[in-house]
Parts: C-alpha cells; sequence; structure tokens
C-alpha cells in the first residue's frame, strides 16, 4: 500500500465550489456554434459554471460574452480588494494538479473522475493507492479520505482509468450537503484566513475571580485523520485589559483533541469548552482578547469583547 497524506480536513467541512459532479449537456446545437475561445471557458468552468449561468451565456451574443466570463470570475472572487482572484487562481490550480495527478488511462487528468473530486472537493485528507487491488482478486483501487467520509476509486479494467464507486456519489452528496456554505461564491472558501468561530463567556464566581470559558463548535474545528482517529491540537490564548488598558491577566493552554468518525458524528452539533480561573481586578469594563489557534491549519482566530465586572 503506498499511502499519500495531504492537507488537513475542515470538519465544517473544507472545500471548493458545489460541484456539479454530474450536469447535463443540453442546447447542444447552441454550443457547436460557440468560438474556440467561448468552447474553451464553458468547458474549463464545467464544474462550477451553474446550470442557469450556462443557459444565459449560450443565449448572449457574440459581443457580450467576454463580459459575461468576466463577470462570472468576480462573482466568485472572495477577496475583490486585491489583485489576484483567490477562487480562479486556486480552481485553475487543481485542474493542473489533476492533470499531472491522473493522467494515465489515456484521459487528460482534470476530466477523469479522480479528477472531478480533486477540483470540486479538493485534495484528500489521506490518500489510499492498491495498485495490485486490496486482495489477490482485487482491482486496482483507490480510497479518498475526507474525514470520516470515504470515496472509492476502482479500475475495473486494468487500464489505469480509475472510476467512481457508485456507493461512493452518495458519499460525495453528503461532503457537499454538509458544506454548501462554504463553497458558495464568494464564500469563506478562499479567504486567505478562514477564522474559527467561537463563543466566549465571562461569569463572576466569588469576589474578582471569574470564571472564563471559551466554547469551540466541533463544526467549525479542522482535524486530520491520523490511523482509525480524527486529531488536532488547539492553542487558545486569553488576555484582560481593564478600562484603563491595563493588562490584568494573562493565560493560555493548548489542547489535544481526539475522536473517532463515530464521536464526532454525535458531537458535530455540540463545542468543546475550555474553562480558565481568573483573578480580574481594576477599572470596568473590562476588555477581553480570545485567540485560538489551530495548530493543525495553522490558523488562528481572535475576538474582543467588552465586559462589566
Amino acid at each position: 500500500m503506498n499511502a499519500t497524506k495531504t492537507k488537513g480536513f475542515r470538519i465544517s467541512f473544507f472545500l471548493i465550489v458545489i460541484p456539479v459532479l454530474f450536469f447535463r449537456c443540453g442546447t447542444a446545437r447552441l454550443e457547436k456554434a460557440l468560438g474556440p475561445k467561448d468552447r474553451e471557458f464553458l468547458s474549463i468552468a464545467r464544474y462550477t459554471i451553474t446550470s442557469e449561468e450556462r443557459k444565459i451565456f449560450l443565449k448572449l451574443p457574440p459581443s457580450e460574452r467576454k463580459s459575461f466570463i468576466e463577470e462570472f470570475w468576480k462573482r466568485r472572487d472572495p477577496l475583490p480588494e486585491t489583485v489576484a482572484n483567490e477562487f480562479k487562481e486556486e480552481y485553475l490550480l487543481r485542474i493542473e494538479q489533476a492533470n499531472k495527478l491522473f493522467g494515465e488511462g489515456g484521459n487528460q487528468g482534470w476530466l477523469s473522475d479522480r479528477g472531478r473530486v480533486w477540483i470540486t472537493l479538493g485534495p484528500p485528507d489521506h490518500r489510499e493507492t492498491y495498485p495490485r487491488g486490496q486482495s489477490f482478486y482485487g482491482f486496482p483501487v483507490e480510497i479518498w479520505h475526507y474525514g470520516f467520509y470515504q470515496i472509492y476509486f476502482i479500475d475495473r479494467f486494468w487500464n489505469g482509468n480509475y472510476q467512481l464507486d457508485p456507493a461512493s456519489a452518495q458519499q460525495i452528496a453528503e461532503i457537499t450537503r454538509v458544506q454548501v456554505s462554504w463553497n458558495q461564491p464568494g464564500g469563506r472558501l478562499f479567504q486567505s484566513s478562514r477564522a474559527m468561530d467561537f463563543e466566549v463567556r465571562m461569569d463572576r464566581t466569588a469576589g474578582d475571580r471569574a470564571l472564563i470559558v471559551v466554547s469551540l463548535p466541533y463544526s467549525q474545528i479542522w482535524f486530520k485523520a491520523r490511523e482509525a482517529r480524527l486529531e488536532t491540537v488547539i492553542e487558545v490564548k486569553i488576555e484582560i485589559e481593564d478600562a484603563a488598558g491595563k493588562k490584568v491577566r494573562e493565560d493560555d493552554r493548548t489542547v489535544e483533541i481526539s475522536v473517532t468518525p463515530e464521536e464526532l458524528k454525535d458531537k458535530f452539533d455540540r463545542t468543546y469548552d475550555l474553562e480558565f480561573q481568573a483573578e480580574v481586578s481594576g477599572q470596568s469594563p473590562f476588555t477581553i482578547k480570545v485567540t485560538v489557534e489551530n495548530k493543525t491549519e495553522n490558523k488562528k482566530s481572535e475576538k474582543k469583547l467588552k465586559f462589566d465586572f
């Protein structure tokens, strides 16, 4: 077995666009009338263009299609204030990667089943390859892990053309369903810093002492698959200042979170809570800054809140 590990997987979830995995051809006559550049655009955009956008594009006069293409990518740009279009760059990069990785079998890699899934769902968290099958009489197979989901590709003709196992189509549909909020054009997927959402609560316990609770939704945590478990390391830092800007408390904690896929399913709508005891004195209102860093993802999130105490 050759196991290749790639990026971590955000269980909220991480992926590219709502994949149009099985879109229909239709309007073939209009397509045949397209010029080379317009036909190339429709081909490249096949995994992100909606059926409605496609219909509009085909009905446009040739003179208006260039403007449509520019607007098409602009609508998907998550950071329009920057020069780069992060969505378009990532999308085209994945096409290039798919061509390099899955070009065997006489097909263009990005048009193969593996290429299509790579582009629409992104690189898997963990990829297993069995070029001689998992058993003596088995077909060559690849298993891609997206968190606790597994996608199977099988080379039934031993020619390098791995086809998506029909049973995995439902898994892709489920991943897509959960990922919708991240995959919309202009969504958070391609932002340079995806913020983990979390909640902070500060309660007085006795005298000048306070209980600070940082609640991390399991649905927002980026895990990596290791063996049969999903694991991550999270660091939480808190800083408290009084109304005069004087720092009155500072603390940090690093925790390792390890769950099985079954446990994560049960906890998906719950939170992982970290509690900090703090002595708070000074002039109210107080400002608390909480920084959460997912060491697996190497991303930080920060919140500042004011409390009367």
